[in-house]
């Protein structure tokens, strides 16, 4: 238990902080690079209407955070992007606090709202998916939540899964286990990657996956 590195996003005064800490160590604060030295915000009281809530209200505030496979980088929702744009996510690089937005609503050019929660990695770091929400400029535009699968080297996005599919959990390169809807509930979906397909697997939500040896 000594070994191991938790990340946590909080929010003080507007800017959303990624902190870390190991077993019996005190909190030490990664991203904004800036906001290094600094002690861990306290915990905020956010009220969003309980079980009242829609979906898309409960997902826009959602701080999970994701370790690359290699611990070398963190995503998380906010960063410096929030400088500019209204909501982002980010991915930051945890030996120099350097970050990049990988997604942006709102502010600058852009005249959408929305927002990219849930980020998790591919067990080869070489993909990570998000969920997403968009208001667009026109009706058009919209995009009703959805899964986005991102390749760092490339810097490509591509929509995977279906409409309401969220919470993508690889199982690997070419599969993924999501929470969908099918007959009326919340079900653990399987996700092709390549070919689209979507297959129930019981029903559930915000599945995890775990290798068995």
């Amino acid at each position: 238990m000594d070994r191991l590195r938790l990340a946590v996003l909080r929010r003080r005064a507007g800017v959303y902080r990624i902190s870390t800490v190991t077993a019996k160590a005190t909190p030490e604060v990664l991203f904004p690079r800036d906001c290094r030295g600094e002690e861990l915000p306290a915990e905020p009281a956010i009220a969003v209407g309980g079980k009242t809530a829609t979906l898309t209200e409960r997902l826009r505030i959602d701080d999970a955070v994701a370790w690359s496979p290699d611990g070398a980088k963190i995503a998380f929702r906010g960063g410096d992007c929030e400088s500019v744009y209204d909501a982002c996510l980010s991915v930051g690089t945890v030996a120099t606090g350097g970050e990049q937005a990988v997604a942006a609503y709102g502010g600058g050019s852009l005249q959408n709202r929305g927002f990219a929660v849930v980020p998790g990695w591919r067990s080869d770091g070489q993909r990570l998916s998000w969920t997403a929400y968009q208001e667009g400029e026109t009706a058009a535009q919209n995009e009703p939540v959805h899964l986005v699968e991102y390749d760092p080297a490339t810097r490509v996005k591509r929509t995977v899964g279906g409409v309401g599919d969220r919470e993508m959990a690889y199982t690997d390169s070419t599969h993924g286990l999501v929470t969908g809807q099918y007959r009326g509930h919340s079900w653990v979906m399987m996700v092709g990657l390549a070919d689209g397909s979507r297959t129930p697997f019981r029903e559930g939500s915000q599945p995890s996956v775990r290798a068995i040896r």
